[in-house]
């Protein structure tokens, strides 16, 4: 199984990025998937989180109503769409892909993990 991520970069304070996630190799329309963030220093935080059929989300409280976790699975891609960034959204963001009919919840099972993407907010 392999994850792509993509869609970091640099945003000014109040920006929006689309991150994607693009997972080969696994039975993704049965598997939760879940983004992490990270910051030096600091154990790996879950972002949000959403069940196979999409029926089903988790988000932690600092990024609720300004994030939005969905997934495409025709084209087994999920993505996170950030909005009203914040200086204290800065990190590395990775995807992750949970067992088949994983749950969600503020820690996540995971399989595979992607490779990290760095998200850069500025005051």
């Amino acid at each position: 199984v392999q994850l792509q991520a993509s869609g970091g970069g640099t945003v000014q304070s109040g920006g929006s990025l689309n991150l994607s996630c693009t997972a080969t190799g696994s039975t993704f329309s049965f598997n939760s998937m879940s983004w992490w963030r990270q910051v030096p220093g600091k154990e790996r935080e879950a972002v949000s989180c959403i069940t196979p059929s999409g029926d089903s989300t988790y988000y932690t409280d600092s990024v609720k109503g300004r994030f939005t976790i969905s997934r495409d699975n025709a084209i087994t891609t999920s993505y996170l769409q950030m909005d009203r960034l914040k200086p204290e959204d800065t990190a590395v963001y990775y995807c992750a892909i949970g067992p088949t009919g994983g749950l969600c919840s503020d820690r996540p099972d995971i399989d595979y993990w992607g490779q990290g993407t760095l998200v850069t907010v500025s005051s």
